[in-house]
């Protein structure tokens, strides 16, 4: 992709945003574009982060830390927000700020006791089967109360909020639906602090903003769609 067509899809894209928050009548800095950098190379994200991104979602651990070493010249913020394997704990608290895709209090354990000490929290959202998918990870619904107060109280951690990939839908209205449901759910969990609503993708992200997100997650509309 050409830094031209990068350029022009980041504008389209923030336009987009800036109306969809507008519409549904939410504040500008509430709404964080998370770009989903999977598979895209090192160079590729440099031009990003030089058009005013900060923020990168990453779901492959070794490719993602191979760019933290290519692009550790730059201040950008790092999200893990693929599947997590016991084994990979370690790398994903040493090196990530953010973790989205934790759904089981293990992991949660496994992050907190391998965060070092010498970094901020490590920023944490619970990953939620909203659709109630089978083949989709996440927890239930009905385990996601205990399960948060469980990870809250862990240290070294900050559960920031959830996280939800809902089946797609290509219906604008019905889109809404699952996004309302994880919002009503984090509403319903009686901790402190929550304030992270980590939903949303490129053929979603209006109808996430219509129900509260705060981080959107968007690959292809900002790199393409991948080969």
């Amino acid at each position: 992709m050409s830094e031209r067509q990068l350029s022009d899809n980041i504008a389209n894209l923030l336009a987009r945003v800036s109306r969809a928050v507008e519409k549904y009548q939410r504040n500008a800095d509430e709404v964080t574009v998370l770009a989903v950098s999977k598979t895209r190379p090192a160079g590729t994200v440099r031009a990003a982060a030089q058009l005013g991104l900060r923020a990168f979602g990453e779901n492959y651990l070794q490719e993602a830390l191979e760019k933290m070493v290519d692009l550790a010249d730059l201040d950008l913020q790092w999200h893990f927000i693929g599947p997590i394997q016991s084994n990979k704990t370690r790398a994903i608290a040493e090196h990530f700020h953010w973790v989205h895709s934790v759904d089981r209090l293990k992991v949660a354990r496994r992050l907190s006791e391998q965060r070092p000490s010498h970094l901020p929290p490590l920023q944490l959202c619970l990953q939620v089967n909203i659709s109630g998918e089978p083949s989709k990870a996440g927890v239930d619904l009905d385990e996601l109360p205990a399960l948060a107060a469980a990870v809250a109280g862990l240290p070294n951690i900050t559960l920031r909020g959830l996280m939800t990939i809902p089946a797609p839908c290509d219906d604008p209205a019905r889109q809404r639906a699952p996004f309302a449901a994880l919002r009503e759910a984090m509403a319903a969990l009686p901790l402190a602090g929550l304030d992270t609503l980590s939903m949303g993708m490129s053929g979603d992200f209006e109808a996430a903003i219509a129900e509260g997100a705060t981080l959107i997650r968007v690959g292809t509309d900002i790199f393409g769609a991948r080969g």
